[in-house]
């Protein structure tokens, strides 16, 4: 599946997962899209929970969603330091609101339920953060990776294959 003219906003923060950021980056590159990795800070590298840097080439202070075709949100201890962002709650409810695609896995929901979008969407994610998600209004189910509407969850790093067929196949769909 092609993604030309396709532009993803990726977020890290320290302590990201490794496979978890790198595998969908990559893969979304593949497939042909513009992917940038917006960190507090624009030029600074962080590092993975397993030693796997990555450079943010943006902040996600100075991006706007309408700039963005979609969101992806990696799993590991970043999106606990992520949702503390105002910036980052507001980029991911504008691509919300926008009916972007939203990618998130494992611990990554904890981004969406800060930013108050859970409300009534099916979601999966690490067993560990079930219950923030069924607490932010969302119908938990223990898939590899599931879609509802513009929202696409994954579990874990296995389900790495199906969340980004998943993901790739939401962000070709014409909008």
């Amino acid at each position: 599946m092609e993604l030309k003219n396709c532009k993803v906003l990726a977020f890290v923060d320290e302590e990201f997962e490794d496979l978890e950021m790198w595998y969908p980056v990559l893969r979304l590159r593949e497939a042909g899209a513009v992917v940038d990795v917006a960190g507090l800070d624009a030029g600074k590298t962080y590092t993975g929970k397993y030693g796997v840097p990555i450079e943010a080439n943006v902040s996600f202070r100075d991006v706007q969603a309408a700039d963005y075709d979609g969101l992806y949100v990696p799993g590991g201890w970043a999106p606990d330091k992520l949702r503390r962002y105002e910036p980052v709650l507001a980029l991911t409810r504008a691509f919300h609101e926008a009916s972007k695609p939203i990618g998130h896995i494992c611990h990554a929901g904890w981004v969406l339920a800060s930013a108050k979008i859970c409300e009534g969407y099916t979601m999966t994610s690490t067993p560990g953060i079930k219950d923030d998600l069924i607490h932010a209004g969302a119908n938990w189910v223990d898939e590899e990776a599931v879609v509802d509407r513009h929202i696409v969850s994954g579990r874990r790093p296995p389900d790495l294959p199906a969340f980004m067929r998943a993901f790739i196949e939401l962000l070709a769909r014409p909008r």
